[in-house]
């Protein structure tokens, strides 16, 4: 494998400056790491896969012994989380990231990846006016609570019932940010990539999202949007005062695993002078190309290490794939997010927003301990929380009932000072209760959302508020402080 580093010249360009108030790459800068999709090394990608990817993270997982307990899904180990990091840093490194546009790889220098860890912000305001909010980088077993990013995010969700879906997050009062579904079709049309109803869908999501707000008088809320957006088109035909705004975000993806496109990168070169805020989204698979837990997580915090330069992140986002149960409160993906929020926590300070997205749908108990499981382990871990991506984000089974969940589990975490250790166990019941869903996921889907919330009044049946709370006693009984 060619591990030929790109060279920097010995004269240092500073590498960010001040931008609309917030350090940004040098736009000069972002397109040299550009060229780099053209000149770097040709690679196709079957040997990507397998040279770069299977054989470096294996080489790393047996050099460093990494292993994980079934059992311990929120460890409390040091000395993990700091080789953890380091063997993530070499693997970038090592690696680069793959640009699947031109089949050749961008090399990253181990001076750029560490200028970019120091450059990640700490502090990122989201919103405007009286309904800002201040993203933080977290703290394991901080205090202070995670923000709430609430909605059923990139969910495939008809025009029928998208308007009431947004609105069913937009009112509940513990939700800071928003986000939304996908519009699979426009005026009965369905929507297609690089398409005119592709354009439409996008700029009709801002529409709606932004009628919720000025319905319930948050106007100025932060969004992560342009969901609706197949391609780059979309996202930044939408990007304007009346949309995507500069002070909400758009998703800047690497793709599985530690590949990028043209598009993405040039979503990210859209905000050097529009000014919006990039979320990167990286996907890393437990049981795929990197291995189980470990190795996968050697893949996450690469990607968000490298996505600091190929995506200008501002945040980032953390969505571990379960091979086979896919959702993110699967084990594997559940000592993920935990391990790389601590990481980060401990290493290099960052905005972390983990995606909580359940194999349950609306109407089903098993939604409610899946969202709460995986609550405690990013509030514990230091995260915040968005979502919920109910019945694997693939149907529009999700509702503002769990949302409101979400936010009370990672407050209630916060407030009573909950410990790692105190926090595992609780899981683990709460795993008891949902892990047979993995095994027969077509019982446990759900409902779609105007089947769990009355249209009319936009909130939830009484059916699917009992169940919500009984199972909110249920978490007291296992000491839970709501």
């Amino acid at each position: 494998m060619e591990a030929s580093l790109v060279s920097i010249s010995a004269v240092w360009i500073p590498f960010y400056f001040a931008f609309d108030g917030r350090k940004r790459m040098d736009t000069k800068k972002y397109l040299e790491i550009c060229e780099r999709s053209e000149t770097g090394p040709k690679v196709s990608k079957e040997d990507w896969d397998l040279d770069y990817i299977i054989d470096g993270v294996r080489e790393l997982v047996e050099e460093y012994d990494f292993s994980w307990d079934k059992n311990v899904l929120i460890p409390n180990d040091d000395k993990l989380l700091d080789l953890i990091f380091e063997a993530s840093k070499r693997l970038i490194c090592k690696t680069g990231v793959y640009n699947i546009s031109t089949g050749r790889v961008i090399n990253l220098t181990e001076d750029e990846i560490e200028e970019g860890l120091r450059q990640m912000k700490k502090e990122l305001v989201m919103g405007e006016g009286k309904d800002a909010v201040t993203l933080y980088a977290r703290n394991i077993e901080d205090k202070r609570a995670p923000l709430i990013w609430a909605g059923n995010p990139g969910c495939p969700t008809p025009e029928e019932i998208f308007y009431e879906n947004v609105l069913s997050s937009a009112k509940e009062p513990i939700v800071d940010l928003l986000t939304c579904g996908s519009l699979i079709d426009v005026d009965g049309f369905k929507v297609k990539g690089n398409h005119p109803t592709e354009v439409l869908a996008t700029c009709r999501e801002l529409k709606y999202i932004h009628k919720a707000l000025r319905e319930v008088g948050r106007p100025g809320m932060g969004l992560l949007a342009a969901e609706s957006a197949v391609t780059e088109l979309g996202d930044i035909a939408a990007a304007n005062r009346n949309g995507l705004r500069p002070c909400d975000a758009h998703l800047v993806a690497l793709f599985n695993e530690l590949i990028i496109d043209n598009g993405n990168m040039a979503r990210a070169a859209y905000s050097l002078e529009y000014g919006m805020r990039n979320a990167s989204l990286a996907c890393a698979m437990v049981g795929g190309l990197g291995g189980d837990a470990p190795g996968a997580t050697l893949v996450m915090i690469a990607s968000i290490m490298a996505a600091n330069l190929v995506c200008l992140a501002d945040y980032h986002l953390c969505h571990p794939i379960h091979i086979r149960d896919v959702a993110t409160t699967a084990r594997g993906c559940l000592w993920l997010q935990s391990v790389l929020c601590q990481a980060f926590a401990k290493n290099a300070p960052a905005i972390i927003v983990c995606d909580i997205w359940p194999k349950s749908g609306a109407m089903t108990k098993e939604l409610l301990y899946e969202v709460a499981a995986n609550a405690i382990v990013v509030a514990v871990s230091g995260g915040h929380l968005e979502g919920v991506g109910s019945a694997d984000g693939k149907v529009p089974n999700g509702t503002g009932l769990e949302v409101r969940l979400m936010g009370e589990v990672g407050k209630a975490v916060t407030n009573q000072g909950m410990t790692r250790e105190e926090a595992n166990k609780i899981v683990l019941k709460l795993l008891e209760k949902y892990e047979h869903v993995f095994s027969e996921p077509e019982k446990y889907v759900g409902k779609r959302f105007d089947q769990a919330y009355d249209m009319a009044t936009v909130t939830p049946l009484p059916e699917w508020e009992r169940m919500y709370l009984e199972v909110k006693d249920e978490l007291k009984d296992m000491g839970l402080k709501l």
